[in-house]
Protein backbone atom coordinates (compact mmCIF):
# COMPACT_ATOMS: atom_id res chain seq x y z
CA UNK A 1 0.00 0.00 0.00
CA UNK A 2 1.57 3.31 -1.29
CA UNK A 3 0.44 6.24 1.70
CA UNK A 4 1.52 9.55 0.68
CA UNK A 5 2.12 12.48 2.67
CA UNK A 6 -1.65 13.73 2.17
CA UNK A 7 -3.12 10.00 2.94
CA UNK A 8 -0.50 9.67 6.32
CA UNK A 9 -1.68 12.95 7.18
CA UNK A 10 -5.60 12.17 6.71
CA UNK A 11 -5.26 8.71 8.65
CA UNK A 12 -3.68 10.83 11.70
CA UNK A 13 -6.13 13.46 11.54
CA UNK A 14 -9.15 10.84 11.24
CA UNK A 15 -7.70 8.65 14.34
CA UNK A 16 -7.10 12.29 16.80
CA UNK A 17 -10.90 12.63 15.86
CA UNK A 18 -11.63 9.16 16.99
CA UNK A 19 -9.66 9.12 20.11
CA UNK A 20 -11.26 12.82 21.03
CA UNK A 21 -14.82 11.25 20.43
CA UNK A 22 -14.38 8.10 22.95
CA UNK A 23 -12.63 10.30 25.32
CA UNK A 24 -15.73 13.05 24.94
CA UNK A 25 -18.35 9.75 25.67
CA UNK A 26 -16.48 8.56 28.49
CA UNK A 27 -19.41 8.14 31.21
CA UNK A 28 -19.18 9.54 34.72
CA UNK A 29 -17.14 7.27 36.62
CA UNK A 30 -17.91 5.86 39.65
CA UNK A 31 -15.41 7.45 41.44
CA UNK A 32 -16.30 10.99 40.58
CA UNK A 33 -20.27 9.91 41.41
CA UNK A 34 -18.65 9.26 44.80
CA UNK A 35 -16.69 12.76 45.25
CA UNK A 36 -19.94 14.49 43.99
CA UNK A 37 -21.50 12.15 46.63
CA UNK A 38 -18.97 13.15 49.64
CA UNK A 39 -19.45 16.79 48.50
CA UNK A 40 -23.25 17.29 48.80
CA UNK A 41 -22.93 15.06 51.94
CA UNK A 42 -20.65 17.69 53.54
CA UNK A 43 -22.67 20.56 52.60
CA UNK A 44 -26.15 19.28 53.93
CA UNK A 45 -23.98 19.09 57.61
CA UNK A 46 -22.95 22.34 56.93
CA UNK A 47 -26.30 23.80 56.21
CA UNK A 48 -28.00 21.66 58.66
CA UNK A 49 -25.15 22.80 61.42
CA UNK A 50 -26.66 26.60 60.14
CA UNK A 51 -29.82 25.79 62.46
CA UNK A 52 -28.01 24.93 65.77
CA UNK A 53 -30.54 21.94 65.78
CA UNK A 54 -31.33 18.64 64.77
CA UNK A 55 -32.21 18.53 60.93
CA UNK A 56 -33.05 15.42 59.18
CA UNK A 57 -33.26 15.55 55.04
CA UNK A 58 -34.10 12.39 53.00
CA UNK A 59 -34.30 13.02 48.67
CA UNK A 60 -35.32 10.62 46.39
CA UNK A 61 -34.65 10.83 42.90
CA UNK A 62 -38.32 9.34 41.41
CA UNK A 63 -37.20 8.05 38.23
CA UNK A 64 -33.91 6.66 39.32
CA UNK A 65 -34.26 5.61 43.06
CA UNK A 66 -31.38 7.59 43.78
CA UNK A 67 -31.50 8.27 47.41
CA UNK A 68 -29.96 11.33 49.57
CA UNK A 69 -30.03 11.57 53.52
CA UNK A 70 -28.96 13.15 56.79
CA UNK A 71 -30.49 11.64 60.07
CA UNK A 72 -32.41 9.34 57.71
CA UNK A 73 -33.83 7.59 60.88
CA UNK A 74 -34.76 10.14 63.55
CA UNK A 75 -37.90 10.97 64.50
CA UNK A 76 -39.08 14.63 63.98
CA UNK A 77 -42.54 16.15 64.54
CA UNK A 78 -44.54 16.94 61.85
CA UNK A 79 -46.55 19.62 62.23
CA UNK A 80 -48.98 20.06 59.73
CA UNK A 81 -47.24 17.62 57.08
CA UNK A 82 -49.76 15.01 58.91
CA UNK A 83 -51.97 16.39 56.31
CA UNK A 84 -50.59 13.95 53.99
CA UNK A 85 -51.48 11.33 55.12
CA UNK A 86 -54.74 12.52 56.66
CA UNK A 87 -55.30 13.53 52.64
CA UNK A 88 -54.23 9.95 51.69
CA UNK A 89 -56.46 8.19 54.04
CA UNK A 90 -59.32 10.46 52.52
CA UNK A 91 -59.13 9.84 48.69
CA UNK A 92 -58.71 5.87 49.84
CA UNK A 93 -62.29 6.17 51.55
CA UNK A 94 -63.19 8.34 48.11
CA UNK A 95 -61.99 5.37 46.10
CA UNK A 96 -63.86 3.08 48.03
CA UNK A 97 -66.87 4.87 47.40
CA UNK A 98 -67.23 5.65 51.24
CA UNK A 99 -67.16 9.25 50.96
CA UNK A 100 -67.46 11.78 48.01
CA UNK A 101 -65.38 15.11 47.45
CA UNK A 102 -69.04 16.48 47.08
CA UNK A 103 -70.16 14.69 50.97
CA UNK A 104 -71.62 18.18 52.66
CA UNK A 105 -70.76 18.81 56.05
CA UNK A 106 -72.31 20.65 59.22
CA UNK A 107 -69.94 23.27 60.24
CA UNK A 108 -70.56 23.02 64.26
CA UNK A 109 -69.26 25.28 66.91
CA UNK A 110 -67.28 22.14 68.46
CA UNK A 111 -65.45 22.31 65.37
CA UNK A 112 -63.86 25.66 65.30
CA UNK A 113 -59.98 25.12 66.43
CA UNK A 114 -57.33 27.91 66.66
CA UNK A 115 -55.64 28.49 63.74
CA UNK A 116 -58.54 28.66 61.91
CA UNK A 117 -59.16 32.99 61.12
CA UNK A 118 -60.10 31.88 57.71
CA UNK A 119 -63.37 30.17 59.04
CA UNK A 120 -64.63 32.40 61.98
CA UNK A 121 -66.74 34.31 60.11
CA UNK A 122 -68.65 31.00 58.63
CA UNK A 123 -68.77 29.56 62.31
CA UNK A 124 -70.69 32.18 63.48
CA UNK A 125 -73.46 31.52 60.76
CA UNK A 126 -75.68 28.31 62.16
CA UNK A 127 -76.43 25.96 59.50
CA UNK A 128 -73.43 26.45 56.90
CA UNK A 129 -71.83 23.39 55.23
CA UNK A 130 -68.60 23.54 53.18
CA UNK A 131 -68.14 20.06 50.89
CA UNK A 132 -65.30 17.86 51.44
CA UNK A 133 -63.15 19.83 48.56
CA UNK A 134 -63.73 22.96 50.13
CA UNK A 135 -62.01 21.21 53.16
CA UNK A 136 -59.39 19.55 51.33
CA UNK A 137 -58.24 23.38 49.86
CA UNK A 138 -58.74 24.63 53.24
CA UNK A 139 -56.13 21.90 54.79
CA UNK A 140 -53.93 21.41 52.19
CA UNK A 141 -53.67 24.90 50.50
CA UNK A 142 -54.29 27.26 53.64
CA UNK A 143 -53.48 24.52 56.13
CA UNK A 144 -56.71 25.36 58.31
CA UNK A 145 -56.95 23.65 61.19
CA UNK A 146 -60.54 23.41 62.15
CA UNK A 147 -61.03 22.11 58.19
CA UNK A 148 -58.46 19.52 59.19
CA UNK A 149 -59.93 18.05 62.44
CA UNK A 150 -63.53 17.91 60.52
CA UNK A 151 -62.13 15.75 57.56
CA UNK A 152 -59.98 13.56 60.57
CA UNK A 153 -63.19 12.86 62.00
CA UNK A 154 -64.85 12.01 58.73
CA UNK A 155 -62.31 9.49 58.04
CA UNK A 156 -62.04 7.49 60.95
CA UNK A 157 -59.60 9.37 63.72
CA UNK A 158 -55.96 9.11 63.95
CA UNK A 159 -56.28 5.22 63.79
CA UNK A 160 -57.69 5.31 60.66
CA UNK A 161 -54.78 7.24 59.19
CA UNK A 162 -52.49 4.83 61.54
CA UNK A 163 -53.53 1.81 59.89
CA UNK A 164 -53.52 3.10 56.42
CA UNK A 165 -49.77 3.74 56.70
CA UNK A 166 -49.75 0.06 57.86
CA UNK A 167 -51.14 -1.09 55.04
CA UNK A 168 -48.38 0.58 52.94
CA UNK A 169 -46.14 -0.77 54.81
CA UNK A 170 -44.67 2.97 56.06
CA UNK A 171 -43.15 1.94 59.49
CA UNK A 172 -41.53 5.61 61.11
CA UNK A 173 -44.72 7.96 61.25
CA UNK A 174 -46.76 7.91 64.16
CA UNK A 175 -50.61 9.45 63.81
CA UNK A 176 -51.68 10.07 67.19
CA UNK A 177 -53.25 13.19 68.16
CA UNK A 178 -55.74 15.69 66.80
CA UNK A 179 -54.50 19.30 65.54
CA UNK A 180 -56.26 20.99 68.03
CA UNK A 181 -54.91 18.35 71.20
CA UNK A 182 -51.46 18.80 69.63
CA UNK A 183 -51.92 22.53 70.30
CA UNK A 184 -53.29 22.44 73.44
CA UNK A 185 -50.80 19.98 74.54
CA UNK A 186 -48.07 22.86 73.26
CA UNK A 187 -49.64 25.30 75.20
CA UNK A 188 -50.49 23.65 78.38
CA UNK A 189 -54.04 23.59 77.56
CA UNK A 190 -56.24 20.92 79.47
CA UNK A 191 -59.15 20.46 77.11
CA UNK A 192 -62.71 19.43 78.53
CA UNK A 193 -64.79 16.71 77.05
CA UNK A 194 -65.99 17.61 73.43
CA UNK A 195 -69.34 18.39 74.46
CA UNK A 196 -68.51 21.55 76.18
CA UNK A 197 -66.83 22.87 73.33
CA UNK A 198 -68.63 25.72 72.47
CA UNK A 199 -67.75 28.80 70.03
CA UNK A 200 -64.58 30.68 71.67
CA UNK A 201 -63.89 28.14 74.61
CA UNK A 202 -60.65 27.54 73.38
CA UNK A 203 -59.38 31.35 73.51
CA UNK A 204 -60.92 31.46 77.27
CA UNK A 205 -59.02 28.47 77.86
CA UNK A 206 -55.78 30.13 76.69
CA UNK A 207 -56.40 33.19 78.26
CA UNK A 208 -55.93 31.14 81.52
CA UNK A 209 -52.22 29.94 80.95
CA UNK A 210 -48.95 31.28 82.09
CA UNK A 211 -45.69 31.85 80.61
CA UNK A 212 -44.10 29.17 83.17
CA UNK A 213 -47.30 26.65 82.11
CA UNK A 214 -46.59 26.94 78.44
CA UNK A 215 -42.19 26.29 78.72
CA UNK A 216 -43.07 23.25 80.85
CA UNK A 217 -45.72 21.61 78.08
CA UNK A 218 -43.14 23.26 75.12
CA UNK A 219 -40.10 20.88 76.99
CA UNK A 220 -42.21 18.17 77.60
CA UNK A 221 -43.40 18.08 73.92
CA UNK A 222 -39.80 18.06 72.75
CA UNK A 223 -39.42 14.67 73.60
CA UNK A 224 -42.77 13.51 72.94
CA UNK A 225 -42.50 10.40 70.04
CA UNK A 226 -46.17 11.01 69.40
CA UNK A 227 -47.40 12.62 65.68
CA UNK A 228 -43.51 11.98 64.43
CA UNK A 229 -41.78 10.78 61.51
CA UNK A 230 -38.47 9.98 60.43
CA UNK A 231 -37.83 11.59 56.95
CA UNK A 232 -37.30 8.18 55.20
CA UNK A 233 -40.97 7.14 55.90
CA UNK A 234 -42.42 10.41 54.88
CA UNK A 235 -40.25 10.07 51.53
CA UNK A 236 -41.92 6.85 51.46
CA UNK A 237 -45.20 8.10 52.26
CA UNK A 238 -44.46 10.96 49.05
CA UNK A 239 -43.11 8.20 46.70
CA UNK A 240 -46.31 6.08 47.15
CA UNK A 241 -48.50 8.87 46.27
CA UNK A 242 -46.63 9.84 42.92
CA UNK A 243 -45.91 6.06 41.81
CA UNK A 244 -49.50 5.42 42.40
CA UNK A 245 -49.55 2.48 45.17
CA UNK A 246 -51.28 4.55 47.74
CA UNK A 247 -53.30 6.17 45.41
CA UNK A 248 -55.38 5.64 41.86
CA UNK A 249 -54.52 7.89 39.03
CA UNK A 250 -57.49 10.36 39.43
CA UNK A 251 -56.83 10.67 43.02
CA UNK A 252 -52.99 11.23 42.65
CA UNK A 253 -53.72 14.04 40.47
CA UNK A 254 -56.11 15.65 42.82
CA UNK A 255 -53.93 15.62 45.92
CA UNK A 256 -50.78 16.69 43.79
CA UNK A 257 -52.44 19.65 42.30
CA UNK A 258 -54.26 20.81 45.70
CA UNK A 259 -50.70 20.42 47.50
CA UNK A 260 -48.99 22.50 44.26
CA UNK A 261 -51.25 25.45 45.62
CA UNK A 262 -49.80 25.34 48.72
CA UNK A 263 -49.65 29.20 50.06
CA UNK A 264 -46.68 28.61 52.55
CA UNK A 265 -43.16 28.36 52.87
CA UNK A 266 -42.55 30.70 50.16
CA UNK A 267 -38.92 30.77 52.41
CA UNK A 268 -38.71 26.81 52.87
CA UNK A 269 -38.05 24.27 50.05
CA UNK A 270 -39.15 27.13 47.39
CA UNK A 271 -36.64 29.74 49.07
CA UNK A 272 -33.99 29.29 46.69
CA UNK A 273 -35.34 27.36 43.89
CA UNK A 274 -35.26 28.78 40.19
CA UNK A 275 -38.57 30.92 39.70
CA UNK A 276 -41.64 28.56 38.64
CA UNK A 277 -39.93 25.31 39.82
CA UNK A 278 -43.01 22.97 40.20
CA UNK A 279 -43.30 22.09 43.66
CA UNK A 280 -46.37 19.93 45.35
CA UNK A 281 -45.46 20.32 48.77
CA UNK A 282 -46.61 20.60 52.69
CA UNK A 283 -45.36 22.71 55.03
CA UNK A 284 -45.49 22.17 59.00
CA UNK A 285 -44.64 24.62 61.61
CA UNK A 286 -44.96 24.08 65.62
CA UNK A 287 -42.88 27.14 67.27
CA UNK A 288 -39.23 26.61 67.82
CA UNK A 289 -40.04 22.28 67.77
CA UNK A 290 -40.72 22.33 64.52
CA UNK A 291 -40.04 23.81 61.13
CA UNK A 292 -40.86 21.87 58.07
CA UNK A 293 -41.24 21.34 54.36
CA UNK A 294 -41.65 17.77 52.75
CA UNK A 295 -43.34 17.55 48.51
CA UNK A 296 -42.24 16.58 45.49
CA UNK A 297 -40.10 18.69 42.86
CA UNK A 298 -40.15 18.41 39.57
CA UNK A 299 -36.67 19.19 37.38
CA UNK A 300 -36.92 20.87 34.31
CA UNK A 301 -36.39 19.23 31.04
CA UNK A 302 -36.57 15.35 31.85
CA UNK A 303 -34.51 15.56 34.52
CA UNK A 304 -37.28 13.80 36.52
CA UNK A 305 -38.69 14.26 40.21
CA UNK A 306 -37.81 14.40 43.29
CA UNK A 307 -39.65 13.51 46.99
CA UNK A 308 -37.98 15.74 49.54
CA UNK A 309 -38.49 15.83 53.54
CA UNK A 310 -36.54 18.30 55.50
CA UNK A 311 -37.31 18.53 59.22
CA UNK A 312 -35.81 20.88 61.18
CA UNK A 313 -36.38 20.06 64.92
CA UNK A 314 -36.43 21.97 67.95
CA UNK A 315 -34.25 25.01 67.39
CA UNK A 316 -33.13 28.35 68.90
CA UNK A 317 -32.66 29.68 65.71
CA UNK A 318 -35.36 32.46 64.37
CA UNK A 319 -37.83 31.06 61.91
CA UNK A 320 -35.98 33.15 59.13
CA UNK A 321 -32.64 31.09 59.82
CA UNK A 322 -34.75 28.14 59.98
CA UNK A 323 -36.85 28.22 56.98
CA UNK A 324 -32.97 29.15 55.11
CA UNK A 325 -31.82 25.83 56.63
CA UNK A 326 -34.90 24.34 54.21
CA UNK A 327 -34.07 26.39 51.49
CA UNK A 328 -30.62 26.06 51.25
CA UNK A 329 -30.69 22.02 52.03
CA UNK A 330 -33.20 22.14 48.89
CA UNK A 331 -31.29 24.11 46.64
CA UNK A 332 -28.14 21.64 46.55
CA UNK A 333 -30.27 18.44 46.52
CA UNK A 334 -31.97 20.11 42.90
CA UNK A 335 -28.94 21.34 41.58
CA UNK A 336 -27.12 17.52 42.71
CA UNK A 337 -29.76 15.54 40.92
CA UNK A 338 -30.01 17.98 37.95
CA UNK A 339 -26.13 17.80 37.13
CA UNK A 340 -25.36 14.41 38.36
CA UNK A 341 -26.16 10.97 36.38
CA UNK A 342 -28.79 9.46 38.38
CA UNK A 343 -28.59 6.03 37.41
CA UNK A 344 -26.85 3.76 40.28
CA UNK A 345 -28.77 3.55 43.74
CA UNK A 346 -26.67 5.68 46.60
CA UNK A 347 -27.29 7.10 50.02
CA UNK A 348 -25.98 9.47 51.83
CA UNK A 349 -25.74 8.44 55.66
Amino acid sequence: MNLTLPKITSLLLGLLLLINSLSVAQPVTTGQKDIATQRLNQELERIAALAKGQVGICALHLESGKQVSLNLQERFPMASTVKVAIAVQLFTLIEQGKLSLMTMVDLQPSDLHPGSGTLDVLFAKPGVQLSVQNLLELMMVISDNSATDILLRLVGGTQAVQNRLKTLGIQGMSVDRTIIQLIADLEGITLPPSSQWTLGFYAKLDSTTTPETRRAAAARLKIDPRDTSTPDAMVNLLTQIYRGTALKPESRALLLGVMERCRGGAARLKGYLPPNTVIAHKTGSLDGSATDDVGIITLPGDAGHIAIAVFVGDSPMPLAEREQTIAHAARSIYDYFLYQPAVVSNTVK
